[in-house]
C-alpha cells in the first residue's frame, strides 16, 4: 500500500465521473505497505479506498474484486467493491488497474488481547465457509511455485546457514505439495496475508467488535489451514521471538474451530503449514527488501522476523489444533 503512482485531485475528480460516488471531497496517501498504490478517498456520498495494482494484471483482478463482492453480500464484513457507471467493479487510471471500495470502520489494534484473536478467527472460519460456492478459481499467486522462483533470486544474499534452512526447507514442503496428505486438506478462497494491520476492529480494547478484513490483493485458492497458519504467525507470537502465546493461539483456534471444525488431516498437517506460512513470508520480505521496486513511500519489512518464526516453528512442536 505504498505510493508508486501519484494521483492528483484532478485525476481522482475524473475518475469519479464514471462512478456515481458524488464529488471529491479529499485525497490521501496510505504509506504503509509494499504493493500497490493507495488512497483514502473521501466524497459528498462517503469515505473509500481507491487502490491501482501494481503487480496484479487486469485479467487477475476479477478474482479479489469479485470474492470481496460474493463476501459482502453473505454478511462477512469486507470492503465492498463499488459499481461504475457500466455495470463493472474495475477501470483504469493512468494505465494502471483501479478499483474503489468501502471504507471500513474502526482500527488495526497492533496488540491483539485473545478477545481479538478469537474474534478473527471466527470471522476467518466464517469467511472460508461463505466463499466455497464463489465461482472464480485462481491459485495463491505467492504460493508454492513462486516460491521455488524466488528463492534461487534471494539467495546471494543469505549467509550459508540460512541459506541451507530456506533450501530444506524449501524442499520439504515441495515433497508435502505431492502427496496424498496434502490433496486432502479442506481448501478453498483464502485471504492468505490476514496479517493483524489487516483486521479492523470497533469497540474498545476491552469489549472488542470486528470492523472488517481488508487487503485482499493475496488472497487466492489455497488451503483453509494454511490461511490459519499464516494468520496466527502473527497474531498469537511474542513479535521479538516468534514463539506463541499459548492463551491468545488458543482463542484463536478455539474460535475458529467453533465454527468450521479442523479435520483429522489437518491436526496432522498443522506443524508442516506452520512452516509453509513462515517461509511465505520470509521469502517475500527477503525479495522485497534485496530487490525492491522503487516508490515514493517504501518502507520494506524487516525479512529477519520471518526467519526467526521459521526456526522456532521447526524447533518447537505446535499446540495441536482442537
Amino acid at each position: 500500500m505504498a505510493v508508486f503512482t501519484p494521483v492528483s485531485d484532478n485525476d481522482a475528480r475524473e475518475l469519479l465521473t464514471r462512478y456515481t460516488l458524488g464529488d471529491l471531497v479529499s485525497l490521501r496517501g496510505i504509506t504503509a505497505g509494499i504493493e500497490n498504490t493507495n488512497y483514502f478517498l473521501t466524497t459528498t456520498q462517503g469515505e473509500y479506498v481507491l487502490t491501482l495494482f501494481e503487480v496484479l494484471t487486469y485479467e487477475q483482478l476479477p478474482f479479489y474484486i469479485e470474492l470481496m463482492h460474493h463476501l459482502a453480500q453473505r454478511h462477512i464484513p469486507v470492503p465492498q467493491p463499488q459499481t461504475l457507471r457500466d455495470g463493472t467493479r474495475l477501470t483504469l487510471l493512468h494505465g494502471k488497474p483501479c478499483a474503489i471500495v468501502t471504507r471500513l470502520s474502526g482500527g488495526y489494534e497492533p496488540a491483539p488481547s485473545a478477545a481479538h484473536c478469537a474474534l478473527a478467527g471466527a470471522t476467518l472460519a466464517r469467511a472460508h465457509l461463505a466463499a466455497r460456492d464463489f465461482a472464480i478459481r485462481q491459485p495463491n499467486l505467492r504460493g508454492l511455485p513462486w516460491w521455488q522462483e524466488t528463492i534461487p533470486k534471494v539467495l546471494p544474499f543469505l549467509s550459508g546457514e540460512q541459506a541451507a534452512l530456506i533450501r530444506q526447507t524449501l524442499e520439504e514442503q515441495t515433497l508435502f505439495a505431492a502427496s496424498a496428505a496434502y490433496r486432502s486438506l479442506p481448501s478453498g478462497p483464502a485471504h492468505c496475508d490476514l496479517f493483524r494491520d489487516n483486521v479492523l476492529f470497533d469497540g474498545t480494547f476491552e469489549m472488542p467488535r470486528m470492523g472488517g478484513f481488508i487487503d485482499f490483493y493475496f488472497a487466492g485458492c489455497d488451503t483453509w489451514l494454511f490461511d490459519v497458519a499464516v494468520s496466527v504467525n502473527d497474531w498469537c507470537i511474542e513479535r521479538h521471538t516468534g514463539v506463541f502465546e499459548t492463551s491468545k493461539l488458543q482463542a484463536w483456534l478455539d474460535a475458529y474451530a467453533a465454527v468450521r471444525s479442523f479435520t483429522a488431516e489437518e491436526k496432522a498437517a498443522w506443524p508442516t503449514l506452520l512452516q509453509a506460512a513462515a517461509l511465505r513470508f520470509w521469502v517475500s520480505r527477503l525479495y522485497d527488501f534485496y530487490l525492491p521496486r522503487p516508490a515514493q513511500t517504501l518502507k520494506p519489512h524487516d525479512p529477519t522476523h520471518f526467519e526467526r518464526i521459521l526456526r522456532e516453528r521447526r524447533k518447537t512442536p505446535a499446540l495441536a489444533l482442537p
